[in-house]
């Protein structure tokens, strides 16, 4: 038993400590004591991880552990702010679908559904391309894209608390459709649809890492964990180190999401339960 309870411990400690490193690397590069995340050192290139340079330097000779610090913070700023995006967006036709009837819900529906027959991947990839490879278009991009997931979280979720005694309540006492939508049912929704948006926010990574490896999503010079391990991988077996290590902080950030997701929601789960 109490084995069991050290790993569920640990199962939400060493994620907050990974992603504490991650958000420290990310947001504290420029003040940290690293190399210029675009200086060259031609003496160094192709270097494994040394005193000079940690994890070492790429094709170019650039710092490895500076650029990884820089594309980082590019990382976490997508998949914080594309997952607002959508959880904002995604909520409020969520709610509307499961309030009103009619012609409303129909043309939301129909949208969204629609939204979702199309690649998610190919509909971003697009989207980046017409609107041109830059932060602030693929976070938009993505975060059009996470907008059907949501609304369909936040309808699931409204749904039976439609024929809650405090909706009802609420109606007789004369409140408005927007008080009882956002007063009443999203506060008892919100645990689920965080708990979703953190998960998403582990897709929104790989999404970028997969647009950047593409070579349509942050332009160069920004470093990006994506274009990292794109620079890496024509020399794989020569120099493995140059896309493994961006690689392994990719995977190691989206297990830390994935794992506190998952903690937070049987959480939620549980407190439902004993609620109820």
């Amino acid at each position: 038993m109490a084995t069991r309870r050290l790993l569920q411990r640990l199962r939400l400690v060493l994620p907050l400590v990974w992603l504490a490193i991650v958000f420290t690397c990310a947001f504290g590069a420029s003040w940290l004591p690293l190399h210029e995340p675009d200086a060259m050192d031609f003496s160094a290139v192709e270097q494994g991880p040394g005193l000079s340079h940690p994890l070492g330097t790429d094709l170019d000779g650039r710092d490895l552990l500076s650029r990884l610090a820089h594309g980082a913070r590019i990382s976490l700023t997508v998949s914080l702010i594309a997952p607002l995006i959508g959880l904002i967006a995604g909520t409020v036709l969520g709610l509307l679908s499961a309030y009103y009837a009619g012609a409303l819900r129909t043309a939301i529906l129909s949208v969204l559904d629609a939204m979702l027959a199309f690649p998610s991947l190919v509909f971003a990839l697009a989207l980046t391309v017409v609107l041109g490879p830059s932060v602030e278009n693929v976070t938009l991009a993505l975060g059009v894209m996470s907008v059907p997931a949501f609304a369909r979280i936040a309808r699931a979720n409204a749904l039976p608390l439609l024929s809650r005694e405090f909706v009802l309540a609420a109606r007789t006492a004369g409140a408005s459709d927007a008080y009882i939508m956002f007063r009443e049912i999203l506060p008892n929704m919100a645990m689920s649809l965080l708990t979703y948006a953190l998960t998403m926010m582990s897709v929104m990574i790989v999404a970028e890492g997969s647009l950047s490896f593409l070579g349509v999503g942050v332009p160069p010079p920004t470093p990006s964990w994506g274009s990292m391990i794109a620079e890496g991988r024509e020399s794989l077996e020569r120099v493995p180190h140059i896309s493994m290590i961006p690689a392994v902080a990719m995977f190691l950030t989206v297990l830390s999401l994935n794992l506190l997701g998952d903690g937070f929601g049987k959480r939620a789960a549980g407190k439902a339960g004993g609620l109820s």
